[in-house]
């Protein structure tokens, strides 16, 4: 390769003198010495591209420079052609197990030195270019990995946003922000809603005001212009500023000294009732807001409003989201699993009780006679005693067990951690309950239920899925009406 710089290194002057020539010749940068302690610092002066290096040197050994410049890291890709007189076993032996690229014996002929010198150089590009693929790929890597990070950072603050905090919390986080950029000690943030009045949403740094403190508007003339306009308002000296006329007045009137000195109010948008304003407030004892100032927290607000509209898009969404999967598990009358997610639950409390070897037992529940109830007092009535039910179950129960409403006027009880016994005693009860439980005690004359329970556990007899678990208390509860009503059995 032209122009690669060479380092010729040989205790022999005339060597020195001979292969510099022959290497110039070929277009090659060359320096040289006869001086084995010189090669180290000609290198640290600047690294060549290929050293050919005498084996033994009269003031020093070229083995003990090899290993010096293989232990050097700035080095480790600089091939090293180690020349000698000795035979090639010999100093294969002591040379390439040190490192060296190759050996070439004296007295060495021209061509094939050339030849090895041009493979070593073009060896060491090669190494170089992979080096050089290694470190754009270990960079890049990087970059990824960053991108990774931050992306996983900005997914864990929009969650603390939108799962962990609340609106005014959010403001409230805000307000601090703008405050801390600002360099300001008040700030808060005032929303109003279509028809009601100004509030305070949040603040930042203040004393002597609390959240969803109502504002009265004849005191801030800025928060009611900003709102009407829709623009930002500035006012640098409340003392002196016709905006504040009347206000003066009041306080003159009612002997108030205020600490004011001046004001802006930046007005936005949330929603399309909802509106609010950045209240910003600087003391007598500070430089008045300026100009400027309006200018930059405009640009910071927009970009901070921006921020909460799209958190309140997502927490709306989750929000949506998270109705929407209970009102497909609830019953919409008694507010009460349904029958789908009864199903779902069972099937896991059954799949627990294989897992951890416990037991688990259901009653189904069905109110006597319960047509009678509808054709005397109608289905809107019907529909409320099946409510006051569902209500009855839920405060009796644990918080372990799981209340669904069947079907009609079928309820089903689900019992974790409990066998046919304890079951049997809470069924009992709870028939007692609904024996002594005046429904609808709205009405004149209150409606009386009577109700059968059929039981059944798992693990049982010829019981080993949901389905073989409901036909088992299904039976029972068969028995139960069979036996003539208003009974438990198992």
């Amino acid at each position: 390769m032209p122009n690669a710089r060479i380092l010729v290194a040989d205790d022999d002057p005339a060597m020195v003198g001979t292969l510099s020539w022959i290497l110039k010749e070929q277009g090659y940068d060359v320096v040289s010495t006869h001086d084995g302690n010189r090669v180290i610092p000609m290198m640290v002066e600047r690294t060549p591209d290929l050293v050919l290096l005498d084996v033994l040197f009269g003031d020093s050994n070229g083995t003990d420079v090899l290993e010096h410049i293989k232990r050097d890291e700035r080095w480790r890709d600089v091939p090293i052609v180690m020349m000698s007189g000795l035979s090639p076993e010999e100093a294969a032996v002591r040379t390439l197990g040190l490192g060296a690229a190759d050996y070439v014996r004296k007295p060495f002929r021209v061509r094939e030195l050339l030849a090895r010198i041009q493979a070593q150089l073009r060896m060491r590009e090669i190494l170089k270019s992979a080096h050089e693929a290694v470190r754009e790929t270990r960079e890049a890597l990087n970059r990824v990995q960053e991108q990774a990070d931050q992306r996983r950072h900005l997914m864990d603050i929009m969650h603390d946003v939108t799962s962990e905090l609340s609106t005014g919390e959010i403001y409230h986080l805000l307000a601090r922000r703008v405050a801390r950029a600002l360099g300001l000690n008040q700030c808060s943030v005032v929303l109003t809603k279509l028809g009601g009045p100004p509030r305070v949403a949040a603040y930042a740094y203040e004393t002597g005001i609390s959240r969803d403190f109502v504002l009265d508007m004849d005191k801030y003339p800025e928060l009611q212009t900003a709102l009407d306009t829709g623009r930002p308002v500035l006012v640098e000296n409340v003392m002196v500023s016709p905006l504040y006329r009347h206000v003066r007045e009041m306080w003159a009137r009612d002997g108030i000294r205020i600490a004011t000195r001046s004001v802006i109010a930046i007005p936005f948008a949330m929603a399309a009732e909802e509106a609010g304003v950045f209240f910003l407030r600087r003391n007598v004892t500070e430089p008045p807001l300026t100009p400027a100032d309006v200018e930059f927290a405009d640009t910071v607000i927009r970009a901070a409003v921006s921020a909460v509209q799209r958190a309140s898009v997502i927490e709306s969404t989750i929000a949506d989201n998270r109705r929407l999967e209970e009102l497909a598990h609830t019953d919409p009358l008694t507010k009460t699993l349904n029958r789908r997610a009864l199903g779902e639950r069972l099937a896991a409390e059954m799949e627990r009780v294989r897992r951890y070897s416990t037991t688990m037992s259901l009653l189904l529940i069905d109110l006597d006679h319960f047509k009678q109830v509808n054709d005397t007092h109608g289905h809107l009535a019907g529909d409320d005693v099946l409510c006051e039910v569902a209500g009855l179950l839920q405060r009796v129960v644990r918080a372990v067990d799981i209340v669904a409403r069947y079907g009609g006027e079928e309820f089903i009880v689900v019992l974790p951690e409990t066998g046919a016994q304890g079951a049997e005693a809470f069924a009992e009860r709870l028939r007692e309950l609904i024996e002594a439980q005046p429904f609808v005690a709205s009405r004149a004359v209150p409606i009386r239920l009577t109700t059968s329970i059929g039981v059944s556990t798992f693990p049982g007899f010829g019981v080993d899925s949901v389905e073989e678990l409901l036909t088992s208390a299904d039976q029972a509860l068969y028995r139960a009406k069979s036996e003539g009503r208003n009974r438990v059995r198992v």
